[in-house]
């Protein structure tokens, strides 16, 4: 049985369609009060992992347990439990910010007093007061997202499913909603985050699991995700892209000993730093030695898309989303 420090636990859980098999024996669990990333290419499984747990479909083998309650056992109290949310904001246009929330709360059983006393908190905690009054179709895509997510919380939800929150946002109106998302937390309430922006899980996660092919393929922080990756680097781009060969022969003994000259990209080069500072005064002082003359240089860490290209073979979720328009 799951203790009281566990919100969701998912055991070996498989499900099939016809004969594509969408989940093939993925479990994690995720701690109460913590925010769990979900990556994956697309077709990988976060879907329909969510599906699962959100009582949307039955497993077809294994065990999965949202806030105490089964999902498959007993479906009923799970969603009593959770608050789902889309891409697209589940609301009525024609209602204003304020009336939707005392809809949502009169329709969760609370009295029109309650509903709307709730609402008004609800309206306060979100930034919307100035614009609790106005139709929600003239709302900009963050604020509709806010106020979606506010109807989720007109109940305190134990376990909150975010499906790609941000999709179609603008920079501001994401931050806003990260902001949201990080308030869950500190209200204790345990997140389920989907997203195609690395960025987005790097930021807000306390967590990651990446999915691939129906299975957990890595699971940990996002530092221990980037470790896999080999550690810091430091990154050399000669003013030249012609001078990147002489470069690589004057840090030859500093590149790892599988490098390959395939491994060279047309402008850049890049070298394994471990000890940081020392690595970067030593290439320096090579480079210009060797005449050299460079137009960036300087130490990075992993990201999440390199961790990302490393374990599944593709580029970023939004990248490869981008590069198909």
């Amino acid at each position: 049985m799951p203790s009281h420090d566990t919100a969701v636990l998912v055991e070996d859980v498989h499900k099939s369609f016809g004969t594509v098999a969408a989940l093939q024996g993925v479990s994690f669990s995720v701690p109460t009060g913590s925010i769990l990333g979900i990556l994956g290419p697309n077709g990988a499984g976060k879907t329909t992992t969510v599906k699962v747990l959100s009582t949307l479909i039955r497993p077809d083998k294994g065990r999965a347990v949202v806030s105490g309650h089964d999902v498959t056992e007993d479906p009923s109290a799970v969603r009593r439990s959770i608050l789902m949310t889309g891409q697209y904001a589940a609301l009525d246009d024609a209602l204003t910010g304020r009336e939707n929330l005392i809809l949502f709360g009169r329709l969760m059983g609370l009295t029109k007093k309650a509903a709307r006393a709730r609402a008004h908190d609800l309206l306060v905690d979100f930034d919307l007061e100035d614009s609790a009054d106005r139709a929600v179709r003239g709302y900009s895509g963050g604020m509709r997202r806010r106020i979606d997510i506010a109807c989720g919380l007109v109940v305190r939800p134990d376990v909150v499913f975010l499906d790609e929150p941000t999709t179609g946002l603008d920079p501001r109106s994401r931050k806003a909603v990260w902001s949201l998302v990080d308030s869950l937390r500190t209200q204790g309430i345990t997140t389920l985050l989907t997203t195609q922006y690395l960025e987005e899980a790097d930021v807000l996660s306390d967590s990651i699991i990446v999915i691939d092919h129906g299975r957990v393929i890595a699971q940990g922080t996002a530092d221990e995700l980037k470790s896999t990756t080999g550690g810091n680097y430091c990154h050399i781009v000669p003013r030249d892209p012609a001078d990147v060969p002489r470069a690589a022969s004057a840090l030859a003994d500093l590149l790892p000993p599988n490098f390959a000259k395939s491994d060279l990209t047309a402008d850049s080069i890049s070298i394994p730093a471990a000890d940081g500072p020392a690595v970067l005064a030593e290439a320096l002082k090579r480079l210009d030695a060797a005449g050299i003359v460079l137009s960036d240089i300087g130490l990075r860490r992993p990201s999440l898309d390199d961790v990302f290209l490393s374990l599944t073979g593709q580029s970023s979720p939004a990248a490869a989303e981008a590069d198909a328009v």
